[in-house]
């Protein structure tokens, strides 16, 4: 831990990161889930399908609801990282250098997760 950051504002900061994390899961998935249409063109230029979709949709709700849980969180956030990589990249592909920049962001807060010690 940086000393100039007190163990209790880095644990603040460790929540913060994680509820908003699991927000954004939640809301990726389900927006996938709902096949709501600015996150469908995003895909199906991609050449990605409706099934395949769904299922990223899926597996980001569940990576959502893992990390919400102390015991597995973890996996949580190593299922999250994995999904919003793949869903980047389909970004990239499509030639939305600046959505698939912004698109890291989840991802490097998955990292802090895994990496953090546990909270909570």
């Amino acid at each position: 831990m940086p000393p100039h950051i007190s163990e209790k504002h880095m644990k603040a900061i460790q929540k913060i990161n994680l509820v908003l994390l699991i927000l954004i899961s939640l809301g990726a998935g389900a927006a996938k889930l709902l096949q709501e249409p600015t996150e469908m063109q995003y895909f199906m230029d991609a050449g990605i399908g409706l099934n395949a979709l769904l299922l990223l949709g899926g597996v980001q709700i569940l990576a959502g609801i893992l990390l919400i849980f102390h015991n597995v969180r973890r996996r949580g956030a190593v299922i999250a990282a994995a999904a919003f990589l793949v869903s980047t990249i389909i970004i990239f592909t499509n030639g939305q250098i600046a959505f698939g920049a912004f698109s890291l962001l989840p991802i490097l807060m998955a990292g802090f997760v895994i990496a953090g010690k546990d909270i909570v």
